[in-house]
């Protein structure tokens, strides 16, 4: 089940810039253990060899490469070095994402655009790159990695970011019809609160830097009673580019505990 032998992957966003285990991290990993040779992707190459001595550690193989994926010419230079060394490329993650705090009103024009590069058109030019080489073997598979913020307000101005993530789910679907019959799925995969080294940040950006003030906030969002991890997102990517989700394109798998099925008012 769920076995990925013989199959090569991108996984953007594969380290993670401070301890503990980042959304990328953990699917890079997973990946790895299920037999995919990953090509992992990092703005940090620091942070991408990082995860790479764990795979390697743990017996598995991952290249750790440096580039920034909202730039089109080290997106296409990426895919053509994962093709010179591995042959082929059979998934890709799209797992950046930044959130930076803001209003229309309040939100600087250039942050906007940046919001837009990294968290929706880094999507666009990965996924523009490896196309031509999924369908041309006639099969490959594609996860988006996008946020609950793109679907509800999760108590923050994020502005850019939720307008960012929500076009990256219908970016998804469109894509995930206009390639269904040359054997390419696409998906997303939607996580919600999650307890990763990002919510330290977080709390310095949205909570005055009150760190488990932040993390109380976001256990008690959730009807479930906590945070998610990066594994929980790791396992549901794992699922959708694997042979037993051959059925499933243009869907989002949403990974939340319960919190955009909550209406907030008490039982």
């Amino acid at each position: 089940m769920l076995r990925l032998d013989g199959r090569v992957a991108i996984v953007t966003g594969c380290g993670s810039q401070a301890p503990g285990w980042g959304n990328g991290k953990a699917i890079a990993t997973l990946l790895a253990r299920q037999g995919a040779t990953v090509y992992g992707v990092d703005r940090n190459l620091e942070a991408a060899e990082a995860t790479r001595q764990i795979v390697e550690e743990e017996g598995n193989i991952l290249h750790a490469a440096a580039a920034d994926v909202t730039d089109s010419a080290q997106v296409n230079a990426m895919v053509a070095d994962c093709i010179a060394r591995f042959g082929r490329l059979d998934i890709l993650i799209n797992n950046v994402g930044q959130s930076e705090p803001g209003t229309p009103e309040t939100m600087d024009e250039e942050v906007w655009r940046q919001q837009l590069d990294l968290n929706v058109t880094s999507a666009f030019l990965t996924s523009k790159a490896a196309l031509p080489i999924m369908t041309q073997q006639g099969a490959g598979a594609i996860v988006n990695v996008s946020s609950v913020a793109g679907m509800r307000w999760v108590g923050k101005d994020q502005v850019g970011y939720a307008a960012a993530k929500a076009a990256l789910v219908q970016f998804t679907k469109v894509t995930a019809v206009s390639y269904a019959a040359k054997g390419v799925r696409l998906n997303c995969v939607i996580p919600g609160l999650m307890f990763t080294p990002l919510v330290e940040r977080l709390a310095a950006r949205y909570n005055k830097g009150d760190f488990e003030g932040m993390v109380a906030k976001r256990h008690a969002q959730v009807p479930i009673g906590r945070m998610g991890d990066a594994w929980d997102v790791a396992t549901a990517t794992l699922f959708l580019c694997s042979d037993e989700a051959r059925y499933i394109t243009g869907t989002e798998l949403v990974v939340d505990g319960g919190l955009t099925a909550f209406t907030g008012f008490p039982a």
